[in-house]
């Protein structure tokens, strides 16, 4: 029976075997689809699989949220010109690997190295062998850049590469900031470094020195966002969060007075050589600078010079003033009721207990005023004055004239200075500006009190900020009285006094005259300190003079410091009225034209007409016009439309094409700074007065950054 069993089982086992698979596979399948139904439900539920957020992940497949980075605000100047911009920079990098290709399959590398390194050599600052070494040594790499020459390229040199077309060579593009002037109150202006994010990899620009630092906030503005939504082959953007430029700032600066002021600067340095030099340029009414540069200073564009001097010397730098100081001595002892115009001292030395105060000419003069004193600048008698007042009531004017306190300038790392005020002699000595540290910006701001009848002035160097999205201004600086050191009769005296410095035979400042103007100034000589003692020799000096005009209501003051220059038998007087004069004159000529012109005597815009169009409405405004070039139409004009002119002021007028030398025998300093400023050309001046001889002979072709240099008498 058994056996017959087994029979029928192996006969049906087949059959049964498939019946039964199916039902497992069956039941195996209502498993799997079990499981995938809880799985999926689950999945439905909380929305996570895997440790991800299926929402969050399926968000960031179809949307994209974006940065919208916004614009750092122009520096501009008084005129309106753009100081410091926005731009773009780009490095360039090659690809080497050989398996970059783009989608048609066009090579994305380095095909040909020789045609790559001659077109890099070409307009980069890189020679064609470390071009090709950089290239060859790359091979095997997956790209490659080419240091510092790759950096910092701008936008038309980009332009120029990728005009070659050659395979391989590829831009970064960067945030930047664009200082079109260069050289143009670098350190007052300041500069910008890029910071990066290391979340977000997103770069900005922030201020690192100058305006751009104490601006930085108002400058910045904020970033906005956009999330953009992906549909099918569209995409919805819908905005998020506003962005918001940062605003404009406008100095006081005015850019012709500026410019010819930095040429200047740039001779003196040359010929003279000093350790530092500063000048400024301020308006004694309001307190606004028109002008200031120091020495060594450093192209903002390119950054050249830089590693020679970061400080700005105006707020940073501490030194003793030397007999510039006797303005304040003369002024205390004036407004306290301490000056006897009667009163004779003698001269030569003074003894204070057991030392010694000293005269420039040892000898002395005899005995004299203190008037003809202030004139021939004697220590012995400031010191006299200083004993007569009493140490206390010196002390309480130095503190009124602000020589002790902050300006509140707003720029980095500002000094207050020091004073040595304990002993007799220490206290005799800061009546001639020797033991007292002070800055430049220290001795404008006393210096405003002297020229605008007592009130001292805020100095300041911005006049307004503007919102560039709506074109509001947001603010509008104003002339702020921040003391009254003296009375308007004391000030009125002083200037009488300065006035002797410049016009007396014997005053110290007759290199100061100007024709046509009267001038008020005080010159100085101050032994520089090496920390322990005074230094020696005939180059250890620090030189000053500040200079006010008109002298009998200024109208600017003008304070020029240099330090330790290599004077080489030049009397230091002289060197410095070579800024002073010409500057001064400029800013007084211009001020004088503004007040006895008409108001619609003013320069319209000549860009862009022809050359017998613009000529002839020149001549209708009764200006010279000269044409530079021999191109059909102006470019570019001397005079900015809006200037009021004067009768027959020279306009200069750059015509597209070639550039051509003109005749600039007879034409004033500022004439050729401006002539140097608009076509490009580098300029270097000797002497003083009006062009006697030049360096590239008219009717010459010139080109920009080429050097130009010429003789005035």
């Amino acid at each position: 029976m058994n056996k017959r069993k087994q029979r029928m089982t192996s006969k049906r086992s087949p059959k049964q075997n498939r019946r039964i698979f199916g039902q497992w596979l069956f039941l195996g399948a209502i498993l799997i689809f079990t499981v995938l139904i809880i799985r999926f439900s689950y999945i439905a539920i909380v929305r996570h699989a895997n440790g991800v957020n299926l929402v969050n992940a399926t968000t960031k497949l179809y949307t994209q949220d974006q940065r919208i980075a916004a614009k750092r605000g122009t520096i501009y100047t008084a005129n309106g010109e753009a100081i410091a911009e926005d731009t773009s920079t780009y490095t360039v990098y090659a690809i080497m690997a050989k398996n970059q290709k783009n989608a048609n399959g066009k090579a994305l590398y380095v095909k040909d190295k020789q045609r790559a390194a001659k077109v890099l050599s070409k307009y980069l600052p890189i020679s064609y062998k470390k071009a090709l070494a950089a290239l060859k040594d790359g091979a095997g790499k997956f790209q490659i850049e080419f240091g510092a020459a790759g950096k910092n390229i701008s936008l038309t040199t980009k332009e120029k590469i990728d005009a070659q077309h050659v395979s391989g060579l590829h831009f970064t593009e960067s945030e930047a900031r664009l200082y079109p002037n260069g050289q143009f109150s670098s350190h007052l202006i300041g500069l910008t470094t890029s910071k990066t994010n290391t979340e977000t990899s997103q770069s900005t620009l922030k201020g690192s020195m100058g305006l751009e630092l104490a601006f930085n906030k108002q400058l910045s503005g904020t970033d906005g966002r956009k999330t953009i939504t992906k549909s099918g082959y569209q995409g919805d953007v819908k905005p998020g969060k506003k962005v918001k430029n940062g605003n404009d700032v406008y100095t006081t600066l005015d850019s012709k007075l500026q410019t010819l002021l930095e040429t200047k600067m740039n001779a003196v340095a040359e010929q003279v050589n000093p350790k530092s030099m500063t000048a400024t340029l301020m308006n004694a009414k309001t307190g606004a600078i028109l002008a200031t540069a120091q020495q060594p200073t450093f192209n903002a564009q390119n950054k050249k010079g830089l590693s020679k001097m970061w400080r700005n010397l105006l707020v940073e730098d501490t030194y003793e003033p030397g007999s510039t100081m006797k303005v304040f001595t003369m002024g205390a002892a004036i407004d306290s009721g301490n000056y006897d115009a009667n009163v004779t001292v003698p001269t030569g030395q003074y003894k204070i207990g057991n030392k010694i105060v000293p005269d420039w000419n040892t000898n002395g003069w005899g005995n004299i005023t203190y008037a003809k004193g202030f004139a021939l600048s004697s220590n012995v008698a400031m010191a006299h004055l200083e004993q007569t007042m009493g140490s206390k009531t010196w002390l309480k004017y130095i503190k009124r004239f602000g020589l002790r306190t902050s300006t509140n300038s707003g720029l980095a790392n500002e000094q207050t200075g020091s004073i040595q005020f304990t002993y007799p002699i220490e206290q005799a000595d800061t009546s001639f500006g020797q033991g007292i540290q002070v800055t430049a910006m220290q001795m404008l701001r006393g210096f405003t009190a002297i020229a605008n009848r007592g009130k001292m002035l805020q100095p300041y160097f911005v006049s307004k900020i503007k919102n560039p999205d709506t074109n509001k201004t947001v603010y509008r600086a104003q002339s702020k009285v921040v003391g009254e050191p003296v009375s308007a009769k004391t000030s009125k005296a002083v200037l009488k006094h300065m006035e002797d410095v410049v016009y007396k035979s014997y005053g110290t400042g007759n290199a100061y005259q100007i024709k046509g103007y009267r001038i008020a100034a005080k010159t100085g000589t101050a032994q520089v300190s090496n920390g322990s003692t005074y230094e020696t020799g005939d180059d250890s000096y620090l030189y000053s003079v500040v200079g006010m005009a008109p002298a009998k209501n200024p109208k600017y003051i003008m304070y020029i410091t240099m330090k330790q220059p290599t004077l080489n038998g030049n009397s230091a007087s002289e060197v410095m009225a070579e800024i002073f004069n010409t500057v001064m004159k400029r800013a007084l000529d211009e001020q004088k034209a503004s007040e006895t012109r008409s108001a619609t005597v003013r320069m319209t815009d000549l860009t862009g007409q022809s050359i017998s169009a613009a000529t002839t409405a020149a001549k209708k405004l009764k200006a010279q016009p000269v044409t530079v070039g021999k191109g059909s139409r102006v470019v570019k004009q001397s005079v900015s439309a809006g200037t009021v002119l004067t009768d027959s002021q020279r306009v200069i007028l750059v015509t597209n094409g070639q550039m051509y030398m003109p005749n600039l025998t007879g034409w004033s300093a500022s004439e050729v700074a401006d002539f140097a400023s608009l076509t490009g050309l580098k300029l270097t001046t000797n002497g003083t007065g009006y062009v006697s001889a030049q360096s590239i002979s008219a009717g010459n072709p010139i080109d920009a950054k080429e050097q130009l240099r010429v003789t005035l008498k």
